[in-house]
């Protein structure tokens, strides 16, 4: 079993990473916090797992039935923060074009002139994306991978902050397009909603049942806050016994029994991010094999692919990674704690995929 691999062992060289980080911008991720939570009642760990993939420069999948607030948190997530933001309604007829934007020919100019799509803003709403055809899906691939687009030979770089936050309905299947496994695999992690509890749905009658509380959201972060938090949570430690538990665990998923097709390498960098960021919302310049654990399932479930006779059995892709996680080797470490500013608080952990019956 390995051992931690304590940060101060390294020169200090995370925590000169992390002074960088004032009680200002400690403070800017409780804003955003409160500021979203405010509109999702009863949801924090849902929340934590959106402002997880955002400082971990990832995108989100929100799945879910209809009528849970999953466009609400989308929408509740972009306006906490000053920046620019786009929301692409996904139908049969939507066009490639319309997403990453077109040549127009200039007729006093005499020349192509290029106007920009939705693409081009720093949170990029996408509602119902399973709804577009395989075409229009494959628009986002160069965007969300390398941050940029290609139109007649020519690449645009996207603004930074930039992330896509798209939802979908897993019930409702006609007239819907299923994401490819590429596609699937460029978001960082899928979380679902869920029903709330009867105190917060009788909260949310209280709340909502007026007017809709994203009518009086006003930004409580600016986009230029957010890039130092990214650039700090790129600072966080990881361990080699860290490291090395996150690879076991996605290379269990190559050669389950259970699994035709397991999780790629890019599964495993997304989830060593998201563990950083994990480790920086809970005010640690380390990230533990807890962070790790605790995203396994948002991050890894929806790309795996069970086997006909798993489906048969009525095997989960979400159960398949509880059973890993059960049967890899968890490495040592020490109990201590430390961080900045108390950037994180106590919070429940992230969601676990419900296991749903086919």
């Amino acid at each position: 079993m390995s051992t931690y691999d304590d940060p101060a062992s390294h020169g200090g060289a995370p925590a000169r990473a992390y002074s960088r980080v004032g009680d200002d911008l400690t403070a800017t991720v409780e804003r955003v916090r409160g500021s979203v939570e405010g509109v999702i009642e009863g949801k924090p760990e849902v929340v934590r797992l959106a402002l997880t993939v955002l400082l971990a420069e990832g995108h989100l999948l929100i799945e879910d039935v209809p009528g849970v607030g999953k466009t609400m948190l989308a929408k509740a997530l972009a306006r906490s923060i000053d920046c620019s933001v786009r929301r692409i309604q996904f139908t049969p007829d939507l066009l490639p074009s319309d997403i990453t934007g077109v040549s127009i020919w200039d007729q006093q100019r005499r020349d192509f002139e290029f106007k920009p799509g939705a693409i081009f803003a720093q949170i990029v709403i996408g509602d119902e994306i399973n709804r577009a055809s395989p075409k229009t899906q494959s628009a986002l691939l160069e965007s969300m991978e390398e941050r940029q687009v290609t139109i007649d030979g020519q690449t645009y770089e996207l603004p930074s902050p930039f992330m896509v936050v798209a939802t979908q309905n897993p019930v409702e299947m006609e007239g819907t397009y299923p994401l490819p496994e590429a596609q699937r695999d460029r978001f960082m992690a899928r979380v679902s909603v869920g029903y709330p509890s009867v105190e917060a749905e009788l909260q949310m009658l209280d709340i909502h049942g007026g007017v809709s509380p994203l009518e009086d959201l006003q930004p409580v972060a600016h986009a230029h806050e957010i890039v130092k938090l990214v650039e700090a949570v790129r600072g966080v430690h990881v361990s080699e016994a860290v490291r090395r538990y996150a690879v076991e665990l996605v290379a269990a998923t190559r050669t389950h029994p259970d699994l035709r097709l397991g999780a790629s390498p890019r599964a495993t960098l997304h989830l060593l991010r998201a563990a950083k960021a994990s480790a920086a919302l809970a005010g640690r310049e380390y990230a533990l094999p807890d962070d790790v654990q605790a995203l396994a399932s948002a991050v890894l479930a929806h790309r795996l692919l069970p086997t006909a006779q798993a489906q048969l059995n009525r095997r989960t892709a979400e159960q398949v990674v509880l059973e890993i996680l059960q049967h890899t080797p968890v490495p040592a470490v020490p109990g201590r704690q430390g961080g900045f500013g108390g950037l994180g608080r106590n919070v429940p952990a992230y969601p676990q995929q419900p296991p749903r019956s086919l």
